[in-house]
């Protein structure tokens, strides 16, 4: 009998591009000299750097397959698998796990786009943002319709991000990036008004806007003396999954979803199991404190919102899967993470099986409905796949 993955379209809704050497050194201007984003070499590996500052080794965001783990690492742009940085070996890869399409996150620039705040001058800024955006532009052009770009914000600006939400939806691509904690670097509360042109440009382009975790300022190592980088590392990364628990309490307390009622909103490497009792607490708080007599224009409870406009992603979660797709079967999408150092990633270091192993134990009993609308129907309604 075919399994899932032979029955349905899947779309994988996180995955990241390896941005190759040249994505700004031969899109913005030499002018800038060695502050625009670029490789060196150093002790043997490829080294990304920023504004003159290390931002991070090649092949820690590239690790699928490696037969280790962080911080060991590929050394160079030639060690990472071929999918993470060449889209036809990208096409051949989806191939191979049965997957139609991926939506396309970025590395250099962060996950939230702070990394281009090393440049400082604003003009410089703004200029790798765009060179980033229409370098993953033509990258996902190799095939539109399973590559699906998500675009990168110079949120400092927003008149400039208002209009690269337009000219990034003229080139085809199918969201916007916008980080979970903006006032970590010196900007206003994610709920803020501030923000509204923002969402106001993002809704009538009809693109959802991706929370993706670790998007903040820097990566917390307090505790690494203690405990140890790799135990250390291992937390880091378990937190994060449940970062977006505050990014999605202060855009449903805050009336961002409210005053948007049309944006969707995507809770991006996540996990879903901690959703609904977050979901439950804010219901419960949100009464408790008897919110509508503060804000009588909130019609709905947060969990209403959440079911009408937010969605999150699953890769390798098992324990808290049932009761999140039971509540909210069409806010549910599928990953990979394809190729970081959690993602559903074959390899001789990785607890990870095939993406469609995974995904028959864990959805092969549920209604029909549900696993359609997982594996393919809610990410191609929010993404525009046909």
């Amino acid at each position: 009998m075919p399994d899932l993955f032979d029955r349905y379209r899947v779309i994988d809704v996180d995955s990241h591009v390896s941005e190759p050497a040249d994505v700004w050194t031969s899109r913005v201007s030499s002018k800038w000299g060695d502050a625009v984003p670029h490789i060196e070499r150093h002790g043997g590996k490829d080294i990304w750097f920023v504004g003159g500052e290390l931002v991070l080794p090649i092949g820690t965001t590239a690790i699928a397959g490696f037969d280790g783990t962080l911080p060991d690492c590929p050394d160079t742009m030639d060690d990472i698998p071929k999918g993470a940085h060449d889209a036809k070996a990208r096409l051949a890869y989806l191939d191979a796990e049965g997957i139609h399409a991926q939506v396309l996150y970025p590395n250099v620039g962060g996950f939230g786009s702070g990394a281009f705040l090393k440049l400082k001058d604003p003009a410089l800024m703004l200029e790798c943002v765009r060179a980033y955006n229409d370098f993953l532009a033509e990258w996902a052009s190799a095939d539109p319709n399973r590559l699906l770009p998500v675009m990168a914000l110079p949120f400092w600006d927003v008149p400039a991000a208002v209009e690269e939400i337009e000219r990034g939806a003229a080139r085809g691509h199918r969201g916007v990036l916008f980080g979970s904690r903006p006032r970590e670097f010196g900007e206003a509360h994610l709920a803020s008004p501030h923000w509204d042109p923002i969402w106001a440009a993002a809704q009538d382009a009809g693109l959802p806007i991706s929370f993706h975790i670790g998007s903040g300022a820097a990566w917390d190592m307090d505790g690494a003396d203690v405990m140890g980088l790799r135990a250390n590392f291992a937390k880091l990364g378990a937190n994060a999954f449940m970062d977006n628990e505050k990014c999605l309490a202060d855009i449903l307390f805050g009336g961002v979803c409210h005053r948007f009622p049309k944006l969707d909103f995507v809770s991006v490497e996540s996990g879903v199991g901690w959703v609904t009792f977050a979901l439950e607490a804010f219901d419960w708080q949100w009464q408790n404190a008897g919110i509508t007599k503060e804000h009588p224009e909130y019609d709905l409870l947060p969990s209403e919102y959440f079911e009408r406009q937010i969605y999150a992603c699953f890769w390798f979660e098992e324990s808290g899967l049932d009761k999140a797709l039971e509540l909210y079967p069409n806010n549910i999408l599928f990953e990979t993470d394809y190729p970081h150092p959690t993602s559903m990633s074959v390899g001789p270091a990785s607890t990870a099986v095939h993406p469609r192993e995974y995904a028959q134990k864990v959805l092969g009993g549920l209604p029909e409905e549900t696993v359609a609308s997982v594996l393919h129907g809610s990410a191609a309604r929010l993404y525009g796949v046909a």
